[in-house]
């Protein structure tokens, strides 16, 4: 499937502030069952923009403003064109061994409730395990945007019940490393077959490591391994790891935040 991907992220500021710096996570790689064709990053003020890639090989942009404006728009657009791998990633960036994603952080804390999830699950073996934990979390969980949000931890997500779909990852991760797999966050992009094309933001899913298999995708928040619907862009032990956009700025006060995210099959490919 040929997938293009418009993500608009639109700032107003009651007063300026006199600088702006964010690291970007915003650009995919190739890797077995993704090949992207095209990619740019657009900004309407006066910026610089770096490439670089972060500690797991991630593609960064940091994007500096230097002078004071009342208003910005950055535009991230692009075609991929993705394959059905049955969720298994393969010929993608690692600089870490997977025993690093047994490692715990605030946001993937996992409370007695979780702990007991992941182990009973695992207990059954990794691959049919982590699909019944997949479906366990997807069942219990309500898809709700309003009770929780990028600060959220896997526990307290939990408690409630409730969440978007950084939470099921989150949830995902913590319980199978309780249960002894590796488990990391993704985030990216889902295409939707309902005809949806505009969203709110962007998606998560996590991938667990699986012996004399690889990495592993699970999407929680849908009940499915990731599919030719998936656009993988960043990966990291939690949501702060692969966010699209972390930053900070220099004074200004009233900043206004508005994010939309427009997935479609690429207009040549619906016309064939």
């Amino acid at each position: 499937m040929r997938i293009a991907v418009r993500h608009e992220t639109h700032y107003t500021y009651a007063t300026p502030p006199k600088s702006i710096i964010q690291l970007l996570r915003l650009t995919p790689r190739s890797h077995e069952g993704q090949h992207v064709i095209s990619w740019r990053i657009d900004c309407d003020a006066d910026c610089r923009l770096k490439a670089g890639e972060d500690a797991f090989g991630n593609i960064t942009h940091t994007f500096t403003v230097a002078q004071r404006v009342s208003s910005l728009s950055l535009v991230v657009e692009g075609h991929v064109e993705t394959f059905d791998t049955a969720g298994v990633v393969r010929y993608a960036v690692e600089r870490f061994s997977p025993l690093l994603y047994l490692r715990e952080t605030a946001l993937t804390e996992a409370d007695a409730g979780i702990e007991d999830l992941g182990r009973t699950c695992l207990a059954r073996g990794p691959l049919d395990g982590l699909h019944e934990l997949m479906g366990r979390i997807h069942a219990r969980m309500q898809f709700d945007t309003d009770p929780t949000h990028a600060a959220t931890s896997a526990k307290d997500a939990w408690s409630l019940g409730r969440g978007v779909c950084q939470d099921y990852a989150q949830i995902f991760i913590a319980a199978a490393r309780a249960g002894g797999t590796p488990a990391r966050y993704i985030s990216g992009h889902f295409f939707r077959d309902d005809g949806v094309v505009d969203q709110e933001a962007g998606h998560a899913w996590a991938e667990a490591y699986i012996p004399d298999l690889g990495w592993v995708g699970f999407d929680p928040a849908n009940c499915m391994c990731p599919c030719e619907s998936h656009v993988r862009i960043a990966f990291g032990l939690d949501y702060l790891d692969a966010a699209p956009v972390r930053g900070a700025q220099n004074a200004g006060v009233g900043e206004s935040l508005r994010v939309n995210v427009a997935v479609s099959q690429a207009r040549a490919q619906r016309q064939n």
